[in-house]
Formats: C-alpha cells, structure tokens, sequence
C-alpha cells in the first residue's frame, strides 16, 4: 500500500484527462473497505456470490472517469471508520451518512444520494404502525447496529434516549438484524429507504415498512482526514450527476432490480 505522502505526490503529478475538467490519477490503486450487507448499496449476489450493488456500480463509474483502480477490502462496519481514519484504507463505502461527528475522524466525499430512514416489520405485524405505537408497548423489540444512525434514530427518535435501552438488541450486521427480525426474535429494524427496500422487495411478503420517514440522510464515501482523493472524487460524482449516470444507476437498482430474483 502507498504511505499517504507517496499518494499526494501521485496526485498532485497527475495531469488533467483531455475534456481538461477531471484529474487522471494515473491508474493508481486505492484500496476501498467495504461490508457487503447493504443492498442494493453494496452485497453479495445470491446467485453468484459476487459483490454488487450501486457502490460498486458508482465506483466503476468513478475509476474510469478519474482513472484509478479500486481494490475492495471487506471489513465490518464497526471497523470501518476507525480503519480508514487511521489510514489503513484510502476510503470506505457502504451507505455511510455524513454526520458532524463522524467528520471529526474522517473527511466525506459530496453527497452521493439522500434517502429517508424506514421501519421495516414482519409482513403480519398488527400490533402496530408507527414510531410511537412501537414504543408505546414495552414487550417489542428492535434491531440495531452500534454506531450506526438505525442505532440513534432507535434510541432517539423512537424510544427514550437510552443507549442502554433492554429494548434494543444489538445485532454486528444490519443482515443479522434483519434475520432476527423475519425469526420474531426483534419487532423493529430501522434502515434508509434504500436499503429497506431492497429487503423488503426481497422478502416475498415477509416484511413491510410501516410509519413515516423518520427523518432523511445524505451518504457520501468516506477518507482519512486531509486525503487529495476527496477533490477527484467530488468532481466525478459531480460529472456523474450532471450527465445521469447516477440517475441510470438510481433507475437501475432501485427500480429494476428484484434482490433474489
């Protein structure tokens, strides 16, 4: 893996592709930590068992466009941002809101999308419809992840502002939860709009989002504190944007694609 420095002076020698409005990066390698359990963001085909999704979709977009060559490290979410703020990884994708506080370990990208945080239930769930009808009764359940905005949307929003609420059942992988979820041993899972159907599109009736957004969320990719890949990046995600590539991806994974099927 290239030090940090070697990586600015890569960048900061690369010449301009010749519409003269992206940086070519000359083709060097950055290593990208990612978790494969966020469809349709990023996961593993069932079929296959290779890593798809809209990320990766994005991110084949973006290597052309800047002329880089990803090399995916899958890693857990709760090891992700801690690894690339500590320069283990040039960057990391995986749905990750931009919030205040994860700037303080690492520098984000411009947004990529916005979605809207959902309650995903098991299809026959009747006992109840809303964020307030969930806490209202002491005996459900939620799923979360530590650390995540599923986890803080679910302690703040949804229950009583108590990280250590016994209502919440702390699962390492949104899939985990999702599992206990259709298993009955949870009530709740929270997730962006985007993920959420996905699962549930997936479910063949087994789940069902329930209630009002809770909320919207813009994710972006995130890098180590000061990294010159932030720039290109933004600029290729702007191109993208512009020309409707990420319109075509939105098309094709939120609308189009049936996960399972």
């Amino acid at each position: 893996m290239k030090t940090l420095a070697l990586m600015a002076a890569t960048l900061l020698a690369a010449p301009a592709f010749a519409d003269g409005h992206l940086p070519d990066l000359g083709g060097r390698t950055v290593t990208i930590a990612t978790e494969d359990a966020y469809p349709p963001l990023q996961f593993k085909d069932p079929a296959s068992g290779d890593a798809i999704g809209w990320e990766y979709d994005a991110m084949a977009e973006i290597a052309e466009r800047i002329n880089i060559t990803p090399d995916y490290v899958k890693i857990s979410w709760d090891a992700m941002i801690p690894a690339v703020s500590e320069g283990q990884m040039d960057m990391g994708m995986t749905g990750i809101t931009i919030r205040e506080d994860r700037m303080e370990m690492v520098d984000f990208s411009d947004k990529y999308m916005t979605s809207e945080m959902k309650m995903i239930v098991r299809g026959d769930e009747d006992r109840f419809t809303d964020a307030a009808g969930f806490a209202a009764d002491d005996d459900l359940l939620a799923a979360a992840q530590p650390g995540t905005t599923p986890f803080y949307v679910t302690v703040y929003d949804v229950l009583d502002g108590d990280e250590a609420n016994p209502r919440i059942k702390l699962f390492e992988t949104f899939g985990a939860g999702v599992q206990a979820l259709r298993a009955g041993d949870v009530d709740l899972a929270l997730s962006d709009s985007t993920a959420a159907q996905g699962y549930v599109n997936a479910s063949d009736g087994g789940l069902k989002i329930v209630g009002e957004a809770l909320g919207t969320e813009d994710f972006g990719f995130i890098f180590p504190k000061g990294s010159e890949l932030v720039e290109a990046m933004n600029a290729a995600i702007a191109d993208m944007a512009a020309d409707g590539t990420i319109e075509a991806l939105n098309q094709k994974w939120f609308v189009e694609y049936q996960i399972g099927g």
